[in-house]
């Protein structure tokens, strides 16, 4: 046995020196494209609608995935008619799930293309592409002793993430959850359950009826509210309410707020400056002309390998702006603070772009 696998193994180098620079590895990479780490990315593997305009997705992440706090969301790149957009979702699955699966709930907003897209055309096998886990609304270790948990509307979905995932290590908890209708009510099964079982007190509001929540209608149900270390997510209206009302008390620090906020930036296919960020230096580049050639051509020494979109041994990432996939056309877009892995063999300018490097 050792002998065969040292000829199998001498026989995989031969070919792999008679295809260098492309490797065999390289190609798994487009028959099996969860295996590359440096491009992070997930197939959508169940789709549950949770209702008409909502559903729970079911990813499996690729390698270079790293295990989520509870509370945690990831970025997620969607193609929609030839444009890459990336969209912030809380992550609602228990990060220790034996599957190693992780999922996410996306709600369609008016006007969200990239909501409404999931929710409309989101199939079993398709392949999205993903940001590593972020965000501070998490748990602290030990956990607080008494909890307030506040949401309205999607603003549930990372608190259904900590119940799941750390709600083991919390004794006295009260969710007060808020929906414009009941049929509108994400988890309320499950919520319910928790609540029969005594691990949750559940107040629930439907405000189309009983209106929308207030600060003073959540002191009101929830007497011992500034004694409770509070996570709260929502519309902007109802955090920004809660955030002075938490203030105006002396404690806000016990208040612990989510905001969701779309990427909405525009970009053309005329090319553009392109700064690189470490080296601080700009290269204008061509919509038409990839980010490899012309960074090479100005004197950039850059990252490269088959330079043909297969070995990714050109990644480099961007913090800002906007690339064409020169394959298919696609936009990629970045917004300050963001890291979009690109390859810059196969990518141009599309206006101009901040990338690590």
């Amino acid at each position: 046995m050792p002998a065969t696998r040292s000829l199998r193994s001498a026989a995989w180098r031969v070919v792999e020196l008679i295809t260098t620079p492309l490797v065999p590895s390289d190609y798994l990479d487009e028959v099996a494209p969860l295996r590359n780490a440096n491009v992070l990315r997930a197939r959508i593997e169940e789709v549950h609608r949770e209702h008409e305009r909502a559903v729970t997705l079911v990813l499996r992440p690729g390698r270079g995935w790293r295990r989520h706090e509870p509370g945690q969301y990831l970025r997620i790149g969607v193609d929609v008619d030839g444009i890459r957009l990336w969209r912030n979702y809380s992550l609602t699955s228990d990060p220790d799930r034996a599957d190693g699966r992780v999922s996410i709930t996306v709600t369609a907003i008016e006007g969200g293309v990239v909501s409404n897209h999931l929710v409309r055309n989101a199939r079993v096998g398709a392949l999205v592409h993903l940001d590593p886990p972020a965000g501070e609304f998490t748990v602290p270790d030990p956990a607080p002793e008494k909890v307030l948990f506040v949401t309205a509307g999607s603003g549930v979905t990372p608190i259904m993430g900590i119940l799941r995932g750390a709600g083991d290590r919390l004794r006295d908890v009260v969710v007060v959850h808020s929906a414009r209708t009941a049929a509108d009510a994400l988890f309320t099964p499950e919520l319910d359950d928790l609540a029969a079982e005594g691990r949750i007190r559940l107040i629930e509001r439907t405000t189309s009826v009983e209106g929308r929540l207030s600060p003073a209608g959540i002191a009101a149900l929830v007497p011992d509210w500034a004694e409770r270390e509070t996570w709260a997510c929502g519309p902007n209206e109802l955090l920004d309410e809660l955030e002075k009302h938490w203030a105006d008390a002396g404690v806000g620090e016990r208040l612990r707020t989510e905001r969701f906020r779309p990427v909405m930036i525009g970009a053309d296919g005329a090319g553009g400056d392109v700064t690189f960020t470490k080296t601080q230096t700009t290269v204008t580049a061509p919509g038409d002309v990839p980010l490899l050639d012309a960074a090479e051509a100005a004197g950039v020494l850059m990252p490269s390998g088959c330079r043909m979109g297969i070995c990714f041994g050109c990644v480099l990432p961007l913090r800002e702006g906007a690339v064409r996939d020169l394959r298919d056309g696609a936009l990629i877009v970045a917004e300050a603070g963001d890291t979009i892995p690109i390859q810059t063999c196969v990518s141009a300018a599309a206006g101009p772009c901040r990338i690590d490097h």
